[in-house]
């Protein structure tokens, strides 16, 4: 088994799971029908990714363990999930900057994966892109809707970009696990990404 491929797959798969089940906690209580439609159809995109994810790890990890084992058989503490997408869902205004945050890095990492020197990886990358892509759009129109609403909106979105803010570092800062990915061209380096996001957050903040 490669422990490294085994480890991103888990990170990727484990992200996905966390932030559609947040998401998920809101059907039913979206603050307009539409937005509860689109909360749950992003939820069940994720989850579908994560389950790509997860299966491809369970064969990579050659123990007998598939999607589900993988997903719902360890503890909390052996999730490898992104900490921002673990953030409460708070206000409508929370979780579209968590979202929003999420949404710009996702889409450079399947960029990135896409060029994978994995087949699987490149596979499953090219499938998650085509939706994540969408998300990006609609999360980065919901910022500028209401960063450039009525005073409360502006004031509320303001704040949750305040304080999701810290939460963002982690996407960015590469470990051992990191380097060997990159290296072998099984993934990639997250430093590298840091630099696009922030490109893309200040714009959309900017017309926000």
């Amino acid at each position: 088994m490669s422990t490294e491929l085994f480890q991103l797959l888990l990170r990727m798969g484990d992200t996905g799971v966390v932030l559609s089940h947040r998401l998920s906690e809101w059907c039913g209580k979206g603050p307009a029908l539409e937005e509860d439609m689109a909360l749950a159809n992003t939820a069940l995109d994720l989850l579908g990714q994560a389950r790509q994810w997860l299966s491809y790890a369970g064969q990579v990890e050659g123990v007998g363990r598939d999607e589900d084992a993988l997903a719902y058989g360890r503890s909390d503490r052996q999730y490898l999930n992104l900490m921002l997408v673990e953030r409460p869902n708070g206000t409508y205004a929370d979780t579209m900057m968590r979202q929003f945050y999420f949404d710009a890095w996702h889409n450079l990492a399947l960029q990135k994966l896409l060029s994978s020197s994995d087949r699987q990886v490149a596979a499953i990358a090219q499938k998650a892109v085509k939706e994540a892509t969408y998300h990006l759009r609609r999360s980065s129109d919901l910022v500028v809707r209401l960063g450039d609403g009525t005073d409360r909106s502006r004031s509320m979105m303001q704040t949750a970009a305040e304080v999701l803010w810290p939460y963002t570092g982690e996407m960015f800062v590469p470990d051992a696990v990191d380097a060997v990915v990159a290296a072998t061209g099984t993934g990639f380096d997250p430093s590298a990404l840091r630099e696009p996001w922030l490109a893309y957050v200040r714009e959309i903040f900017a017309d926000a």
